[in-house]
């Protein structure tokens, strides 16, 4: 019997490799003899960089970086193993995990840090980079990662602009738009999920701003600068960000990535399974199981578990999630591929207690899992 071992990351409690381990460990309890292929997963969040090195027989690199505030931070970065591609999680070095709440401030937070990681990349030979752009603490559309590269954003005085969607909002032109023409000779894709469009309701400030810690107020300013921005990139570099579709991702660093850098936007998921060599395992599986922290309708919109389902229906394998938490899920879910979803928790406990404990009550959960799907199953 074989079976697919395919988990993301429980967030805040397992890493991806933590969780297959510990899934693969419930399952052998009943499934001794069972070949069990283990394929870590990330859909170009946290952990993406981690298992995309794993898969690949590369290497975690990090450097001293300048901070979502200004301050300098230690951030990290994988080297795959072609020796040409690099994969860089923005919230290494601009992520909102770095700043404590009360200084939450998107009018000042800056993506420096990350154009600073994506230089360490190129100089290191890289001709391919993995952009995965979730969990930022920004709104000012990858300015500061472009200055960060070389580019020069200027102010209505000649001067570069400042960090953060207030020197965004002092945006009057750029004056080495030609710099664009060596980026795009890269390959860079944009790991992404999200599909928000730059600007409405729906957009970078509005939506997400005000978890970033933009007042109201913050809101409505971030919007108009970054209205600006599209203003000024039409017009120096000839293209519209305004209807891309991931362009408000990460406070707009996807439209920022996609006019200057010529980055192309995709599916985390798909990146990452394409990497990993999943799909050949797939031949011959009895079952997959995947799973995360928490399993909703939400998920289907890029998230690892569904991603997955979606490749093993392909092939006729049955999935099984196992996830922390489950949300309001319907038929799409199923439909996707997932056959079944069973939750870690076996009893009323403290949420404390269950991330404290993650690892034995997932590998509890997947023995009772596959003891109840081998009742009258197709797995013998």
């Amino acid at each position: 019997m074989k079976i697919i071992v395919a988990p993301n990351a429980f967030k805040g409690s397992l890493t991806a490799n933590e969780a297959a381990n510990a899934i693969e460990k419930g399952i052998r309890r009943f499934y001794g003899r069972a070949s069990i292929i283990k394929k870590p997963l990330a859909d170009g969040g946290d952990g993406t960089m981690e298992v995309l090195s794993r898969a690949t027989r590369g290497r975690i690199l990090s450097a001293a970086v300048t901070g979502p505030l200004g301050a300098s931070t230690k951030a990290r970065y994988a080297l795959l193993g072609d020796g040409e591609t690099a994969v860089i999680e923005m919230a290494e070095a601009s992520g909102l995990r770095l700043i404590k709440k009360h200084e939450r401030n998107p009018m000042a937070a800056t993506t420096f840090g990350t154009g600073e990681l994506i230089a360490r990349a190129i100089d290191k030979g890289c001709k391919k980079l993995i952009l995965g752009i979730g969990g930022s603490a920004t709104n000012e559309g990858g300015s500061g990662m472009l200055l960060a590269l070389g580019f020069k954003l200027a102010n209505s005085k000649g001067k570069l602009i400042g960090y953060g969607g207030s020197g965004l909002s002092e945006l009057v032109r750029v004056e080495n738009p030609e710099l664009s023409a060596g980026f795009k000779k890269l390959d860079i894709r944009i790991a992404s999920d999200v599909k928000n469009l730059l600007l409405g309701n729906s957009g970078a400030s509005r939506m997400f701003g005000p978890q970033k810690g933009a007042t109201p107020a913050m809101v409505e300013k971030l919007e108009r600068a970054l209205a600006n921005y599209a203003r000024v990139i039409k017009r120096d570099l000839g293209v519209d960000v305004l209807k891309l579709k991931g362009g408000g991702a990460a406070g707009g660093i996807g439209a920022g990535i996609y006019a200057f850098l010529g980055g192309r936007m995709g599916s985390g998921i798909d990146m990452v399974m394409g990497l990993s060599g999943i799909e050949k395992e797939l031949s011959g599986a009895s079952l997959l199981v995947t799973g995360e922290g928490i399993i909703d309708d939400q998920s289907i919109f890029g998230k690892a578990p569904v991603g997955v389902a979606r490749l093993a229906k392909k092939h006729g394998v049955p999935v099984l999630c196992l996830a922390g938490g489950i949300g309001v899920v319907s038929g799409k879910i199923y439909s996707a591929g997932i056959s079944g979803i069973s939750t870690l928790v076996n009893g009323p406990m403290e949420l404390e207690y269950a991330v404290k404990n993650a690892p034995a009550l997932l590998a509890a959960a997947a023995e009772r899992a596959v003891r109840i799907i081998s009742i009258g199953s197709r797995i013998r």
